[in-house]
């Protein structure tokens, strides 16, 4: 059953609330919501035991958008949730969300503490200028319009290869990614896109709850030493799940995540 909160900017907010215990709110990565992508799997799995607020980040699914995205509004969506929530909430973050979760978790909203997958931070001066680049392009093509091209251009920027594109384009899932295209700006925007995503060091040192980093042992090698450097930075907890890739099996994640909350 969805239900809906109102943000600060009167922007209404979709999302499932599911099961009993302490509150867990999913953050989604680029362009997933809980129609498309990992939420609600994670969601009916941590059920058990917890709270779990599964949602739409604004622009994406049910939730509303408004004329601007920026990433201090999604913070307010948040604090929305968790105030929905009873006024305090583990975050998890996954991907791009991680990085939006750990910008929250220190923004005074209830967060008592905060998990991420492998927020794509980067580690190198290759990397950085590489997502300047691709961060630049993906906001051009949004101003301009052209919603395909900036599907196109993330997906490019994440490694898939051009004949895989070109044969998404014209799949039913292509309408489905267009519609939230213009996020992808957002999503830039909480990982410091201007400044190509390097590791928020000062940011990450300053959160004052309990952190938990996880990655996959079958990632690649970009995104474990973005995981590893983030937990370095929060001072976090520092996990690795053997066998799993960047989209990671709610059943092996789920009890990761149960043990972490269950620290209290």
């Amino acid at each position: 059953m969805t239900e809906f909160v109102t943000s600060a900017d009167g922007t209404r907010i979709a999302y499932r609330a599911a099961g009993e215990g302490p509150a867990v709110v999913i953050v989604d990565g680029a362009l997933c919501h809980r129609a498309f992508g990992p939420s609600t799997g994670i969601a009916d799995r941590l059920a058990d035991g917890h709270r779990v607020f599964s949602y739409d980040r604004r622009g994406r699914g049910e939730s509303g958008t408004a004329d601007r995205y920026a990433v201090e509004r999604e913070i307010e969506d948040l604090a929305a949730l968790v105030a929905a929530a009873g006024g305090s909430a583990t975050l998890f973050g996954l991907s791009s969300g991680g990085a939006l979760a750990l910008r929250a978790a220190g923004a005074g909203i209830g967060v008592e503490r905060v998990a991420v997958y492998e927020p794509p931070f980067s580690t190198t001066e290759e990397q950085r200028a590489r997502f300047r680049e691709y961060r630049a392009g993906v906001e051009r093509d949004v101003a301009a319009g052209d919603r395909g091209a900036a599907v196109a251009r993330f997906m490019a920027f994440v490694g898939a290869p051009e004949a895989m594109v070109d044969g998404m384009r014209q799949s039913p899932v292509w309408p489905v990614l267009e519609s939230v295209a213009p996020t992808l700006v957002t999503d830039a925007e909480a990982l410091d896109g201007a400044e190509g995503a390097p590791v928020p060091v000062g940011r990450l040192a300053a959160l004052t709850v309990p952190v938990l980093v996880l990655d996959g042992g079958d990632s690649t090698r970009p995104l474990r030493d973005a995981a590893r450097a983030t937990a370095a930075a929060a001072h976090a907890e520092y996990r690795t799940l053997a066998g799993q890739t960047h989209e990671v099996a709610p059943e092996v994640l789920a009890p990761v995540l149960a043990e972490f909350v269950a620290k209290g």
